[in-house]
């Protein structure tokens, strides 16, 4: 007796904890505030995050997984915000599945937010944050609210904790690892400035005149190689300047806003017009002649000036390069124009370096001739195509239907088509010079070009194109997807092949409603299905079929994953089709429900008034748990308050586990015909 007791206890115990552990928060929040005067106040939350978990920013890039989102709830009426908020700087990886850069924090996670009081008899801010938390594949949204009172002691403005300190300061941010790609990238553009025309003829000129200068040569060698440092930082500075003055929340701006990707798309078509030939972008005549001057003084400061004379005379050839790196760099956080600038740079420096050690090797330097041109302008061909992307943005902000992913690819592959043509000699532009002989290098180039349009072509018709997520619109833009028209067709060739008997189902399923919210939510793989319980329910129930649920969000990183590399095994594919009947209920959808559908919550008493929220709500309340993905399997005959007794296998989350998916999928089928018996 007391050994049942005990064992009965201990089951309950375990199953608080195991409750209370699903929706347990691992971000510890605190809140403070600044009293900056004249009725402004500088809001200050900050997280302790678990091990292992990590949160996303306000400002992730349109596409990525849920941000986070700070506003001010209805009770604090007399309160505005200023400017936009401030965050610690955020780690940052591109993800394929979203195919834009993922933007998070882990172990801490600050934000800034200044708002100025218009009520005086306020005394309290009071507001909500809300975001996600993933770990391991396991993905939770919360929103915490807070109470910020406004009276009491001043704090000082400038007071911070060193970890404050540390975090908010550019640079710090050493996991990031998308810095070193950046450098890499910017370190080949570096490499293609050498070979412009500006910049390439100079090499053999400003080695020899080091050489032949000075009768000293290990002097002249040092000489040379601070003209190469010097070069390598006046072009920092310029990443320092720009990061320095631009600053977090102008560079997020950047990244998100439709204006300064319409005029980065402009600056890039005048970047390649200047590539083309059309015209040549030159600093004033003064500036680089005064410049010169200086260069010839001799010295070390002689030798700077040199460089700063070359960086003005090749301006010419290397503006379009620069512009597109520090553009780029702005896009990212405060330490990308500096580190951009820096990887160009080395680049740039690295022969006048080399060939001042080893002037015996100059001799060993194509002549100039034709190809610098030819590489001129193939980078024009390159800034059109990148070009694109800014406006791409700007199209899908603002709905404008521009750039359907059809027509995207359509003119990169016109794009790379012409600059194979003009590999090959067939076109010609006003600097270059005839084309004798095609060489083994121009023939790999030709090979590449014309292979990668052949890639681009079946994107036109509906093929993912993977390597280039991010770089191109969503696949539900394009108009004519072969895979859904063969998806479409074939239902009405089974629809019409029907036996009597397949008939009579097929009226009984078309007995259900029509899915509410299909408008604007979709399922992946041409699944068809419902996003409402209720409706889904009633469905199941008519066809005789269990209940499979979804509980996903639009920015639940791991869901995706689970629908491009489990869902789609044609095995689990063809079971959600035909077994089950599928319902996708997203916890982070902001649509706003009628009026007479809002409801306060038994769970925590607040009001949902969002169909995320009644979604998230309704997965707790039944389901114990707060987690994305989170798959329920469900007896069509479930009713009532206590949904989990009709639940078919245990709940079952993140797992790229084909074979166990697919066998849960499968036992979850069996269960329910031995319930319902041999009519299913």
């Amino acid at each position: 007796m007391k050994k049942g007791l005990f064992t009965f206890l201990l089951t309950c115990i375990l199953a608080v904890m195991s409750l209370s552990a699903q929706v347990e928060n691992p971000a510890k929040w605190t809140f403070s505030r600044t009293d900056l005067g004249k009725g402004e106040y500088e809001l200050t939350m900050k997280a302790i995050l678990e091990p292992g978990w990590k949160v996303y920013s306000m400002f992730t890039p349109e596409g990525g997984p849920l941000a986070t989102t700070l506003t001010l709830n209805e009770e604090g009426k007399g309160v505005e915000f200023i400017g936009k908020a401030v965050e610690n700087e955020p780690q940052k990886h591109f993800d394929e599945l979203f195919g834009v850069d993922v933007w998070y924090f882990e172990s801490e996670y600050i934000i800034r937010q200044k708002v100025k009081v218009t009520d005086p008899a306020l005394a309290v801010v009071k507001g909500t944050l809300e975001y996600q938390v993933c770990q391991n594949g396991q993905c939770i949204l919360f929103d915490t609210d807070f109470d910020i009172p406004l009276g009491g002691q001043q704090q000082n403005v400038n007071e911070k904790t060193a970890t404050e300190q540390i975090q908010t300061m550019p640079g710090e941010s050493s996991k990031d690892e998308s810095l070193w790609t950046f450098f890499w990238l910017a370190f080949i553009a570096g490499l293609a400035a050498v070979v412009m025309p500006c910049v390439f003829p100079m090499i053999p000129m400003t080695v020899s005149f080091f050489m032949h200068g000075d009768a000293n040569k290990a002097k002249a060698k040092v000489k040379a190689l601070f003209f190469s440092f010097s070069i390598i930082a006046i072009y920092t500075i310029l990443g320092v300047v720009v990061s320095i003055f631009l600053g977090p929340d102008f560079i997020n701006w950047l990244s998100t806003n439709w204006v300064p990707n319409l005029f980065f798309f402009i600056v890039f078509m005048i970047f390649a017009a200047s590539f083309f030939g059309a015209f040549e972008i030159v600093l004033p005549s003064w500036l680089v002649n005064k410049s010169d001057k200086q260069a010839d003084k001799g010295g070390y400061i002689g030798a700077f000036f040199m460089a700063f004379t070359l960086v003005l005379v090749s301006f010419s050839c290397t503006a379009p390069i620069v512009g597109t790196v520090l553009v780029e760099a702005a896009r990212g956080s405060v330490l990308r124009p500096i580190i951009g600038m820096l990887g160009f740079s080395f680049a740039v420096a690295l022969p006048f370096g080399f060939f001042a050690f080893f002037p015996s090797k100059l001799s060993n330097l194509p002549k100039s001739g034709g190809w610098l041109n030819a590489v001129k302008v193939v980078l024009g061909f390159i800034e059109v195509a990148l070009g694109l992307k800014f406006l791409m943005v700007a199209d899908q902000t603002y709905h404008w239907g521009l750039l359907d992913r059809e027509v995207y690819i359509a003119i990169w592959v016109a794009v790379f088509t012409l600059q194979g043509l003009y590999l090959m000699g067939k076109l010609k532009f006003k600097n270059d010079s005839d084309l004798s002989y095609i060489g083994v290098p121009r023939l790999a180039f030709i090979i590449v070009t014309f292979a990668f349009v052949v890639y681009l072509i079946p994107g036109m018709f509906g093929a993912p194109l993977k390597a280039l997520a991010g770089y191109l619109p969503p696949q539900e833009t394009i108009d004519f997807d072969v895979n859904r028209i063969v998806r479409d067709n074939t239902k009405e060739i089974i629809k019409s092949g029907l036996s009597a008997g397949d008939r009579n189902r097929t009226v009984q399923s078309e007995a259900c409603e029509e899915p509410k919210y299909a408008d604007f939510l979709h399922l992946p793989h041409g699944l068809e299905g419902y996003y409402d319980f209720q409706q889904a329910l009633k469905c199941a129930r008519a066809q005789n079929k269990p209940l499979f649920i979804d509980f996903t969000g639009h920015g639940c990183v791991n869901c995706r994953e689970m629908e491009q590399s489990v869902w789609s095994d044609p095995r689990i594919l063809d079971m959600l089709k035909h077994d089950y009947v599928v319902v996708a209920l997203y916890v982070d959808d902001k649509k706003t429900l009628p009026e007479n559908e809002w409801y306060i919550s038994d769970y925590d008493g607040k009001q949902k008034k969002t169909l995320g929220k009644k979604n998230a709500d309704f997965q707790i309340k039944y389901f114990h748990s707060n987690a994305q993905p989170n798959y329920i399997l469900l007896d069509s005959r479930a009713e009532g308050e206590d949904l989990e007794k009709y639940m078919l296998m245990p709940a079952r989350g993140y797992d790229l586990n084909r074979d166990a998916f697919y066998n849960y999928l499968k036992e979850g089928l069996k269960k329910f015909k031995s319930l319902n018996g041999p009519k299913v």
